[in-house]
């Protein structure tokens, strides 16, 4: 497909670092979520999954799907992207360590090959894709940043300022 020259230009380097990036911006979200009451981390602000807890668990939920059509995880049992993995608090943030860590794992796998290669698999609406896997990673890590904007949103909301998000502050050792 022509894209083999833009990958090798990027460097692999990028996702293994939007990977830590992720993994420490998650760390930072629930730590900050951990201080909340389970009413507030609850609590319906009008976000589209409506409250921290649930847009956490979209987050886990679409990172395993995810993982799941790249080989990595078994895919989650579920019949849509607002369903809820865990109930408990605890229990995702430990569920989101483990997701972390496979796919920091799974990056320092990837291959310009690998990444240019095309990726199949049904979309939630039960439609073929297909497209470079590069596609889909991309989107992975772009979809989590979209979504942790949106929890940093609503933890201001709720009066708890998160601190500083900036990846490049994480890259230069600044957190």
């Amino acid at each position: 497909m022509g894209y083999a020259w833009i990958l090798a230009e990027l460097s692999l380097s990028t996702y293994a670092a939007q990977a830590r990036y992720n993994r420490w911006m998650n760390e930072t979200l629930y730590a900050v979520a951990a201080k909340l009451s389970g009413e507030e981390r609850r609590r319906d602000l009008g976000a589209f999954f409506r409250s921290v807890h649930r847009t956490l668990n979209h987050l886990l939920l679409a990172d395993r799907i995810w993982l799941a059509r790249f080989g990595v995880v078994p895919a989650p049992k579920v019949s849509g992207l607002a369903d809820e993995l865990y109930d408990d608090f605890e229990t995702l943030r430990a569920e989101r360590a483990k997701t972390d860590a496979d796919l920091e794992r799974w990056v320092t796998t990837l291959t310009v090959d690998a990444l240019t290669a095309p990726i199949t698999y049904k979309n939630m609406r039960g439609q073929e894709a297909t497209h470079p896997l590069w596609f889909a990673v991309s989107h992975l890590f772009n979809h989590q940043t979209h979504h942790r904007g949106q929890v940093t949103t609503l933890l201001m909301q709720l009066g708890h300022d998160p601190g500083l998000t900036d990846m490049i502050a994480m890259l230069r050792g600044e957190v």
